[in-house]
C-alpha cells in the first residue's frame, strides 16, 4: 500500500491505493495554503478508512515541475512521512500523472501547466498497451516551440493541465484540427493517478530513502531569477 501527495499546483490531493484498487482519495481544487491542508486531508483519509499508518510502504509525491512552493511543501509533507515511518520515497514527474490520466488514449496526451512568460511546463506522451511512452521529455518551454513539435508529429493530440485556459486560444489558432481539451474530472492532477505510477516505480526498485528525495524545479524561481539580473546589471556598471 502506498500514500500519494500532490500539492505540485493549486491542486492539493492525497490517495491511499495498492496493486488492486485506490482506497482513498482527497482532492481540493481551491486556492488554499497546501500547509494548511495537506497534513488534515491525510489525517483524515486514514480516519475514514481505518487504516493505520504502519501499513503503508512507501510515500509517492510528485517530484516536479510545478509550483516552487508547492514542491516544497509537498515534498517537506513526504519526507517528514516518511522518515517518522521508516518507509522510502517515491518521486514521480508532475506531467507524467497528468499523462497517466488518459494511460488508454489513442491520442498523443500533453499535459500543460503554465510556466508564466508565455512558457509552459510539458512534455509528450503515447500509450502503448496500458504503459506510457515518452515522446517528448518533460520541460519547460514557449507554448510555440511545443506546438510546432505537435505540428511535425502529425497526430490528433489531447491537451490536460492548468494551462489549458492560459493557452487555449493559442492551440486553437495554431492547430487547424485533431487536438482534443480533458474533461475536467481528468484534466488536473489527481493523487490516484500519482499513486499508480507510484507503485509501479516502487516494484521497479525506484524508490529512495527520504533524506535523498528533492523536487526537480526544471528552472529557477522568480527571486533566483532577479537575483541573477540584478547581479548581471551590477557587472556591467
Amino acid at each position: 500500500m502506498v500514500l500519494a501527495i500532490d500539492s505540485s499546483s493549486l491542486v492539493a490531493s492525497v490517495a491511499l491505493a495498492d496493486e488492486d484498487v485506490i482506497i482513498a482519495e482527497y482532492t481540493v481544487n481551491l486556492k488554499k495554503t497546501h500547509s494548511q491542508t495537506l497534513l488534515p486531508m491525510i489525517d483524515e483519509i486514514f480516519r475514514m478508512t481505518e487504516i493505520d499508518k504502519k501499513e503503508v510502504e512507501a510515500i509517492v509525491v510528485s517530484s516536479g515541475p510545478g509550483s516552487f512552493t508547492g514542491l516544497r511543501i509537498g515534498a517537506a509533507t513526504a519526507k517528514g512521512l516518511a522518515l517518522a515511518l521508516d518507509i522510502p520515497v517515491v518521486g514521480i514527474s508532475t506531467i507524467e500523472m497528468m499523462a497517466n490520466n488518459y494511460n488508454h488514449c489513442n491520442k498523443l496526451i500533453c499535459p500543460i501547466m503554465d510556466a508564466r512568460r508565455n512558457q509552459v511546463y510539458t512534455g509528450i506522451y503515447s500509450c502503448e498497451g496500458d504503459k506510457l511512452e515518452e515522446i517528448l521529455k518533460p520541460a519547460p518551454m514557449a507554448i510555440e516551440d511545443l506546438l510546432g513539435e505537435i505540428i511535425k508529429l502529425g497526430k490528433d493530440v489531447i491537451f490536460v493541465g492548468d494551462g489549458i485556459p492560459a493557452f487555449k486560444s493559442a492551440i486553437q489558432d495554431t492547430l487547424e484540427s485533431g487536438y482534443y481539451f480533458g474533461r475536467q474530472n481528468f484534466a488536473r492532477q489527481n493523487a490516484g493517478s500519482l499513486a499508480s505510477l507510484g507503485i509501479d516505480a516502487l516494484k521497479e526498485g525506484k524508490a529512495v530513502i527520504s533524506d535523498l528525495f528533492a523536487p526537480e524545479y526544471m528552472r529557477l524561481s522568480q527571486a533566483e531569477r532577479e537575483r541573477l539580473n540584478n547581479g548581471k546589471k551590477d557587472e556591467n556598471k
